[in-house]
């Protein structure tokens, strides 16, 4: 694990902060450095009230791909539909004992033309700081429904 390295950037937008303790996602909490976050954690498909981290990196996903979208809309001058969304599902697997993970990214955008949609959302898939966090690393499917 490599702890001391710095990254270079021109400029740090956002640093999102947070803490996890207990059994991580087995019933530990995780909590923001602004307060704003302050949720229970709990295994996928165990009984509880806590999330788990697939969940939530498919909502941070769909939020961001959202915004990606967006961005790219006004480029090719373009609006997105009010009831546009993102449905995101992110799978926890596991093969001879490794474990990885895999989404599919469900584009709704009601009343595009379907080609226009789809430049959209791959345009998004292009920008978005998630897609490209998974780039190569996991299977990702970009759905326009």
């Amino acid at each position: 694990m490599e702890t001391n390295s710095t990254i270079v950037t021109e400029k740090v937008l956002y640093t999102g902060k947070t803490h996890t303790a207990g059994g991580g996602r087995d019933g530990g909490s995780s909590q923001s450095s602004d307060g704003r976050l302050d949720i229970g954690l709990s295994l996928p498909g165990a009984p509880g009230t806590g999330t788990n981290p697939e969940q939530l990196f498919a909502a941070g996903w769909s939020a961001c791909f959202i915004g990606a979208m967006g961005i790219a809309a006004a480029k090719m001058k373009i609006k997105l539909p009010a009831d546009h969304a993102v449905d995101a599902e992110v799978d926890l697997c596991n093969t001879d004992g490794e474990y990885f993970l895999q989404a599919r990214l469900n584009v709704s955008l009601p009343g595009l033309d379907r080609e226009v949609a789809e430049a959209l959302a791959a345009a998004a898939h292009q920008t978005c700081p998630y897609s490209k966090a998974t780039r190569g690393n996991i299977d990702v499917v970009i759905t326009v429904i």
